[in-house]
């Protein structure tokens, strides 16, 4: 008994301590995704904040980090741009309705569907992007207001600050590990920075985040009447669906991941859920959305967060910077958290499908690298479409190679044709070249013993066949049909003739008749 509970006190000091370093490298990516979609700081931290919070308490992923992301960011832009924010608040509440009734469908169990060259694909995709995004804090604004990148001193105490960020992460935990390395990573930089007076790049230069409680606030678009409701609904609802879809895929994603690492298992429903929730509030309360994040997740993990407690403490603490440390939090230097997320982007990547690639077949490997380059190129929710699009045509043509008809002449003198392999759209050119009608016995029987038909082009391809052995004055007879095989034929009967009372020449013979 006593030591379970001391269990629990480690387990929640790991976690509040995880929490606030989470916290710390929430900051800079609220603030920056909140730019990338053309609006105030505040709104990606306020989103951050309530989709953090309510996520970690309902969501179905302990441990699972959600917040502001990039993947949505991006869609945002043009609607906020053409509209302005009180139409993205109205889209985001809508977002979450459809997340929502997601999960009530169980509609999560598909993200079960996406093949593993897809999920590595993915993983490394995101993390280039993390790479990528961190690129921008490199450049700095000339007397001009034009951006450039850095250069001479201000680059150099850049790449040494990350240098030292990152040297300490990775050493800490060899001597000691009572708190999370990338804690006092920030800690011990910050403070460098502070003490010695050094000039670089602070939170307070990209944006302040000082700010109140996020207030109850109903999205000021035109509902006044059913005309005006339904215009707003036409320009919103394309976009809810997009970041819906989007949120879902990558925290369901994430959720694979985080379970793969820490060899539990997540609940994708509820999850569903829980993020709709968290959309719907943070839509009433001036927050610009989100979903899970992979970056501060794969923090959180690695830093022993593993309870629900280290993403409420994670959003109280973001809360907390917000109403009363902001100044202190405005002089973290931005090379420290640089330092976190490249750290991030190396344990993220998955390095071993370099050598993968060398053993797994051609097919795999091209599905990996373009679910890669698709997730740098647009966004996630493309990229993953485009995968297991690309896999099941992949899957099909390989499949559509495997049926094999073997031709027979039995002891009555009949001509037996014995499938093996399913018998599918991919399938049926190959399997209606196997025939010699001409050359067949009056009586023909095809038997599925080894085979299943599985779509309507496998029954259409059999009834073509029909045709043709009727004309021929020929019989046909099918024989071990399974169950779910003659369900397929039955409900496909008011499209394709299979009725024996209609068609005598065409027979769907069972085992005992045959």
């Amino acid at each position: 008994m006593l030591n379970l509970q001391i269990n629990k006190v480690v387990s929640l000091k790991a976690d509040v301590l995880s929490g606030l370093t989470v916290a710390l490298a929430l900051v800079p990516e609220a603030v920056a995704f909140a730019l990338v979609a053309k609006v105030d700081p505040l709104v990606g931290l306020y989103a951050a904040f309530i989709v953090g919070l309510i996520t970690a308490i309902f969501g179905g992923r302990p441990g699972m980090i959600s917040g502001a992301t990039g993947a949505l960011a991006v869609v945002m832009v043009s609607l906020v741009v053409e509209h302005g924010k009180e139409y993205l608040f109205a889209t985001v509440v809508l977002m979450g309705v459809l997340q929502i009734l997601a999960g009530v469908f169980k509609l999560g169990k598909f993200i079960k569907m996406v093949p593993h060259p897809v999920m590595l694909g993915f993983v490394n995709g995101l993390a280039i992007v993390i790479f990528l995004a961190q690129l921008g804090q490199f450049k700095v604004e000339d007397a001009d207001g034009v951006m450039q990148w850095m250069q001479g001193d201000a680059l150099y105490t850049m790449l040494g600050l990350i240098a030292v960020t990152m040297a300490i992460i990775k050493l800490l935990p060899k001597i000691t590990t009572a708190v999370p390395s990338t804690l006092v990573a920030i800690v011990v930089v910050s403070a460098a920075v502070i003490g010695l007076d050094i000039n670089t790049k602070v939170v307070g230069d990209v944006a302040s985040i000082a700010g109140g409680l996020p207030e109850f606030h109903i999205p000021m678009v035109p509902m006044s009447s059913w005309e005006d409701a339904w215009n707003v609904l036409v320009i919103i609802f394309p976009y809810s669906l997009i970041l819906a879809a989007i949120g879902l895929i990558e925290s369901l994603l994430t959720l694979t991941l985080i379970d793969e690492l820490t060899q539990t298992r997540g609940k994708g429903n509820k999850e569903c859920v829980a993020q709709g929730m968290a959309n719907t509030v943070t839509g009433f309360f001036g927050g610009m959305g989100g979903c899970a994040m992979i970056g501060q997740s794969m923090i959180n993990v690695n830093s022993g967060g593993r309870g629900r407690a280290s993403g409420i403490t994670a959003s109280l603490a973001l809360l907390g910077f917000i109403l009363f440390t902001s100044g202190l939090i405005e002089q973290i230097p931005l090379a420290a958290l640089i330092g976190v997320m490249f750290i991030v982007v190396i344990a993220t990547f998955e390095w071993s499908s370099f050598q993968a690639i060398k053993k797994i077949p051609k097919s795999d490997a091209f599905i990996l690298i373009l679910v890669s380059g698709v997730t740098v190129a647009t966004d996630l929710a493309i990229a993953v479409v485009v995968g297991v699009i690309v896999s099941a045509l992949v899957f099909a043509w390989e499949h559509a190679k495997h049926v094999l008809v073997t031709r027979s002449t039995d002891e009555n003198g009949s001509t037996v044709y014995e499938v093996k392999g399913p018998l599918f759209f991919g399938a049926i050119s190959s399997f209606k070249s196997q025939f010699l009608v001409d050359e067949d016995a009056n009586d023909v029987i095809i038997d599925f013993k080894n085979s299943r038909v599985y779509d309507h082009s496998g029954i259409e391809v059999i009834d073509g066949l029909a045709e043709r052995y009727t004309k021929a004055g020929k019989q046909l007879h099918l024989r071990h049909l399974s169950q779910d095989c003659k369900a397929l034929f039955t409900k496909a009967s008011p499209c394709v003739e299979f009725n024996v009372m209609e068609d005598p020449t065409y027979q769907i013979a069972s085992d005992k008749t045959s």
